[in-house]
C-alpha cells in the first residue's frame, strides 16, 4: 500500500491508510493506548485494542521507526483532525535507549538551560517547537531570495577560503593552506563590490566566519549573512530596499509558518513601508535625556541603547525597525563612502529590529583615487597588496556608485519569533565554548 503522510491521513477517511516515522509520543495504559507517529509533515495519532499490536511498542522508546497500515477515522480532537484505528504496526528500527530529553514536550529556552538543549540538539530537533524555528529560517531564507530576484539582482556565491584578513582586525580564523597561511573569510565584502561590475544588483546568503571572542546573546563564531550590493544606487535607495526587503519577509513568513509561528505564539511585526530613520546624535541626546546615561558623543550605540531606541520609536512610529544613520567617519572601513558634504560624517547605517542590530550598510567609495587614499590612511594598504590589488582592480576599470549591506538571518529570524538568543535560532550554533555537535 501506498505511504501516506500523516496530514493527508484525514482525507483517507473511510480507508485504509500506510503511515511510516518516528515514534513520537506514547501512552499505553491497558484499555486506553496510543501512540503519536511523526513524520515530515507532522503527528498523526494511532489508537492501539489488540493486546498483541500493544506488545510490539513495549520496551521500544520515542524515535524508533514504525510503519502502520489501518483505518483512517475522523477525529476532530486529535492531531491532523483524524486518527488510525485497528492498526497493524511493524517496527522497522527499534530503540532500546531512553532518549536524553522528552521531545514530546517543549523544552526549555531558559539561559541556564541552553547548554543542556544545544548538547541534546541532534535529539532536540525533533521536538515540534523547535522543528517550527528552523521552518521559519527557511521560509524567511526562500522569501528574501524571491524577493531579491524579483528585483533583479544575481545571487553569487563568493569563496570562504583567503589569503588573508579583507577587512582587517584580529578577528579572523588562521589556518594552514599546503604550507601558507589562509583565513576563513570574515565577510563577503570585497565580492560582492567585485560582482557589482559583473552583474551591478547582487547577493549571496552564506556562513561567515568571525573569532569573536565574546559570549553574548548576539554573537557566534560561525553564522549566516545576507550580503546584497547594488550599483547605480544612493543612500535613500538603500535604506527603502531594505525597508521592502523585511516586509516581504516577514508577510511570507505570516502567510506560509502560521502553524509554526503559533507554536511560539510569536506576534507580527510593526513594520510601516518606509522604516523611521534617525541619526545616532539624536538617539544618544533622547537615550541620555529618558534614562539619565550620558552617551552623547560616543561613536556607537550601546545595547540598552539599541533596545530602548527601538521602543521609543515602537511608541512614537509603529515601528519595530529603526534606521540609525550619520556614523563618525573616523569609525568608518577604508571602503565606506564619506559624505561629500560633511567629511566628518560617513554614508553608513544600522537596521535596529526590536532591540537588536540585525543589519549594516553603507554607500561605497567608488572612485579609485579616493579608495586608494583611504585603504592607505585607514587600513595602512598599498595598491599592490595581496589581499587589496585584485579588488582595487574592479575599481581601476570602471565602478559605478553603488552601496550595500550585510544581514544576519539567525538575527533576523530570532526577532520575527520573539526567541532572546540568536544561538536559539541556529541549527548547531558555533561561539567560543562550542565546537560540537
Amino acid at each position: 500500500m501506498e505511504r501516506v503522510l500523516a496530514r493527508d491521513v484525514k482525507s483517507h477517511a473511510g480507508k485504509q491508510v500506510t503511515v511510516q516515522g518516528w515514534l513520537h509520543k506514547k501512552r499505553l495504559l491497558g484499555g486506553l493506548n496510543f501512540i503519536n507517529l511523526r513524520d515530515r509533515s507532522g503527528l498523526v495519532q494511532v489508537v492501539i485494542q489488540d493486546d498483541a499490536e500493544v506488545e510490539k511498542l513495549r520496551g521500544i522508546h520515542i524515535g524508533s521507526v514504525l510503519a502502520i497500515t489501518g483505518q483512517a477515522v475522523d477525529e476532530p480532537r486529535a492531531p491532523g483532525g483524524a486518527e488510525i484505528h485497528e492498526p497493524k504496526i511493524e517496527v522497522q528500527v527499534p530503540v532500546t535507549d531512553e532518549p536524553p530529553i522528552e521531545i514530546d514536550k517543549p523544552l526549555s529556552h531558559k539561559s541556564d538551560n541552553l547548554d543542556t538543549l544545544f548538547e541534546t540538539r541532534v535529539v532536540g530537533l525533533r521536538n515540534l517547537q523547535e522543528q517550527a524555528i528552523f521552518k521559519i529560517q527557511a521560509e524567511t531564507e526562500e522569501a528574501i531570495r524571491k524577493y531579491l530576484r524579483g528585483q533583479d539582482f544575481t545571487q553569487f556565491n563568493s569563496p570562504k577560503l583567503l589569503p588573508g584578513a579583507t577587512e582587517g582586525g584580529a578577528e579572523v580564523f588562521k589556518l594552514d593552506y599546503f604550507g601558507k597561511q589562509a583565513t576563513l573569510a570574515q565577510s563577503a565584502q570585497f565580492y560582492k563590490q567585485i560582482m557589482v561590475g559583473v552583474f551591478e544588483r547582487v547577493f549571496e546568503i552564506n556562513p561567515t566566519y568571525r573569532a569573536e571572542p565574546s559570549a553574548t546573546t548576539r554573537h557566534m563564531t560561525e553564522f549566516i549573512t545576507v550580503d546584497v550590493e547594488m550599483g547605480f544606487t544612493t543612500f535613500p535607495e538603500l535604506l527603502n530596499l531594505l525597508s521592502n526587503l523585511i516586509n516581504a519577509a516577514v508577510d511570507d513568513v505570516w502567510k506560509n509558518c502560521e502553524a509554526q509561528l503559533k507554536l511560539w505564539n510569536a506576534t507580527k511585526p510593526l513594520l510601516p513601508a518606509e522604516f523611521p530613520t534617525m541619526t545616532m546624535a539624536e538617539i544618544h541626546e533622547k537615550y541620555s535625556k529618558a534614562t539619565g546615561n550620558n552617551t552623547v558623543g560616543e561613536k556607537d550605540l550601546r545595547p540598552d541603547e539599541e533596545k530602548w531606541v527601538c521602543e521609543y520609536t515602537a511608541k512614537e512610529h509603529k515601528s519595530d525597525a529603526v534606521f540609525v544613520t550619520d556614523w563618525p567617519a573616523s569609525e568608518a572601513k577604508f571602503y565606506h563612502k564619506v559624505k561629500d558634504n560633511d567629511p566628518e560624517t560617513a554614508e553608513r547605517f544600522d537596521l535596529l529590529f526590536r532591540g537588536v542590530e540585525i543589519a549594516t550598510g553603507s554607500m561605497r567609495e567608488h572612485r579609485y583615487e579616493v579608495l586608494v587614499d583611504q585603504l592607505a590612511k585607514k587600513a595602512g594598504g598599498k595598491p599592490d597588496d595581496d589581499g587589496f590589488k585584485y579588488f582595487l582592480m574592479a575599481f581601476k576599470y570602471g565602478m559605478p556608485p553603488h552601496g550595500g549591506f550585510g544581514m544576519g538571518l539567525e538575527r533576523l529570524v530570532e526577532k520575527i519569533i520573539g526567541l532572546n538568543n540568536v544561538k536559539e535560532a541556529t541549527l548547531f550554533p558555533r561561539d567560543i565554548n562550542r565546537l560540537a555537535p
